[in-house]
């Protein structure tokens, strides 16, 4: 990603954060909701239609750009399907990934891409998840055929797949940040919202994501009750359970980075939550360093990162474990690079999430 691209996505998170846009931002976004509202109209009258398959389809997806932790939700709700004996499979786009059509990330028996062929996070979903095929395709609908015909699974379950309308989805499950869940409210490129508040209604389950009180869960429960009157809210936050020195790959309990002094780094949508997390694990920050969601590192962002924790006086690095799958091709950093793995929990409504999952729909 260029200086240039880095530079007006800093300012457009910016503007988001702090409640302003700028004003051709918001004109954008205005073109941007006629489109939008030209589909909705197109669907309602079946001249673009979304196709049946023949087994259970479960959707994880968001109403904002990023940073809501659709990759662990969506690892849960495939445990959670497989613990109810379904053979699930998972369905993604592959954003970033620098393969084209459907292809196969995992068999069920290997992982067949590398990273930047498979895409960040359905690498990591593969890797997470041994025995579960994984497919990408900008075709939601044709990758998951892909699925079906060549593994035989009884569901699927599609990342990121609110905004895709191509295939009928058995449940609809949305994810909302706990902390400012809406931006400044408006449209992208004007906010952060992929679609206007009001496509909650087609949500059957919503999960409010980093949801560490009951404030944050009521606040979302409030815009629900207008927009999706009787679809439950439930609360979640991401635990970390794992860590791994990258040279080593041996995992080990979170708490072996409690009291060490290292410089963290994140390309994700809010790196300032990983940032949280290291402080709330007791990690001795040296500073910390964000790079734009999804940045594929090269080997001299690895080098000026050692640099800057040297002088710092830090033993090591670490970083969030998708930031981890976008260097691991890279050669060692001259200082300990440290991984942290989080898990999505269910703090409330987990009885709700396996019912959900476990309703026949096929």
């Amino acid at each position: 990603m260029s200086s240039l691209t880095r530079a007006v996505r800093a300012r457009l998170v910016h503007e988001w954060e702090r409640g302003g846009s700028a004003g051709g931002a918001r004109a954008l976004a205005g073109g941007y909701h006629g489109l939008l509202r030209a589909r909705e109209w197109l669907y309602d009258r079946r001249i673009l239609t979304s196709r049946p398959l023949p087994c259970a389809v479960i959707s994880i997806g968001n109403l904002t750009l990023g940073g809501t932790g659709k990759t662990p939700a969506v690892e849960y709700a495939v445990r959670t399907l497989a613990a109810l004996g379904a053979r699930p499979a998972v369905v993604s786009r592959g954003y970033g990934r620098r393969s084209t059509g459907v292809r196969v990330v995992a068999d069920g028996r290997s992982v067949l891409l590398e990273p930047r062929d498979a895409g960040d996070e359905p690498f990591l979903l593969a890797r997470r998840l041994p025995g579960v095929p994984v497919v990408v395709g900008a075709n939601r609908y044709e990758a998951a055929r892909l699925a079906l015909r060549r593994f035989g699974v009884s569901a699927v379950v599609l990342d990121d797949g609110f905004q895709n309308r191509s295939v009928v989805k058995d449940l609809e499950i949305v994810l909302v940040r706990a902390e400012n869940p809406w931006g400044n409210g408006r449209l992208f490129p004007a906010g952060p919202l992929r679609e206007p508040v009001d496509a909650l209604a087609r949500a059957h389950l919503i999960v409010v994501s980093g949801a560490a009180g009951p404030d944050a869960v009521a606040s979302v429960a409030a815009v629900a009750a207008r927009h999706a009157p009787g679809v439950p809210v439930l609360a979640a936050e991401y635990e970390p359970v794992e860590c791994w020195e990258a040279r080593r790959l041996a995992p080990e309990p979170a708490r072996t980075l409690t009291g060490k002094r290292l410089l963290g780094f994140a390309g994700i949508a809010w790196p300032d939550d990983f940032r949280r997390t290291l402080a709330a694990l007791g990690v001795d920050l040296a500073g910390f360093a964000a790079f734009p969601d999804h940045c594929w590192y090269g080997r001299g962002d690895l080098d000026r990162l050692a640099a800057r924790a040297v002088a710092a006086g830090a033993e090591g690095l670490v970083t969030t474990e998708k930031d981890w799958v976008r260097l691991s091709s890279l050669p060692p950093s001259r200082l300990s690079l440290w991984a942290l793995g989080v898990r999505f929990v269910l703090r409330a409504g987990a009885d709700l999430w396996r019912e959900a999952l476990a309703r026949p729909r096929r």
